[in-house]
């Protein structure tokens, strides 16, 4: 399992967040159609990332010979769940410009919260499980 094209994913989700934060902290009444257009793009990018993480990493992992990185990845994925639902139903909130213009200020005070959470989580899965399955594939061959 190569684990570079979910790290270029988790990049391209970071990167998506901190164009988010700055277009709000320029004014969110103004950059509402980008925030909306940027949201609506890293909605994309989440759902595709989070599905083959669910078809191919997290099944990999459980058929493989590490149990613990198995329990790991169990673990990983089940966290997921929750930070998944949460941005999805911000994105929901979020994912029109007028939306956004009406209540910048809920956006910003939602963003904070549940987009720091998506954040945190990448850089958990980069630091503590990304370098776990690059180790043990490294083993293996």
């Amino acid at each position: 399992m190569n684990i570079d094209r979910f790290k270029h994913e988790h990049r391209d989700i970071l990167g998506q967040i901190a164009t988010l934060r700055q277009l709000a902290h320029s004014g969110g009444e103004h950059n509402a159609t980008a925030i909306a257009q940027g949201i609506v793009a890293m909605s994309s990018t989440i759902k595709l990332h989070l599905a083959v993480e669910d078809r191919l990493l997290y099944p990999a992992l459980r058929q493989g010979a590490d149990a613990e990185l198995a329990r790991l990845g169990e673990q990983f994925q089940r966290e997921m769940g929750a930070i998944a639902a949460a941005y999805m139903d911000f994105a929901r909130r979020w994912n029109t410009p007028e939306r956004v213009r009406t209540d910048a200020e809920g956006f910003r005070a939602d963003a904070n919260t549940v987009l720091r959470h998506v954040y945190e989580r990448m850089q958990r899965e980069n630091r503590d499980f990304y370098p776990r399955i690059e180790a043990e594939e490294a083993l293996a061959h």
